[in-house]
């Protein structure tokens, strides 16, 4: 495999080929370290109502909704608004552990 850089609309694409047919090969490392799995749906199920998970993996702007909401929506409804978004995050542990949500926000998959 061989990772080949493209400039297209002014923006630097990454792609990973292999070397024998040339194909796309998908959810590969494509930078930095991969993220853990475990960590990533342990801190979705105990943290899941902040977003941590969500930070973790790299995915920001579901982080900040699940944050803002959580604690802002959490106040003016009286804890409803928290508790949803609680239940969201543990969702989204219990699909990390099993392997439903298998990438990180740059595309990298999550090592077990």
């Amino acid at each position: 495999m061989k990772i080949i850089a493209v400039i297209a609309e002014n923006k630097l694409y990454r792609a990973l080929l292999c070397v024998n047919c040339g194909a796309a090969v998908k959810n590969a490392a494509l930078s930095g370290e991969q993220k853990s799995k475990i960590a990533a749906g342990l801190l979705g199920i105990f943290l899941g109502g902040l977003g941590v998970h969500n930070f973790y993996l790299g995915y920001t702007t579901k982080a900040v909704i699940q944050l803002v909401v959580g604690l802002v929506g959490g106040i003016l409804t009286c804890g409803i608004a928290a508790l949803g978004i609680e239940i969201w995050g543990l969702v989204e542990g219990i699909m990390i552990l099993t392997g439903s949500i298998n990438v990180d926000g740059n595309g990298n998959s999550l090592k077990d």
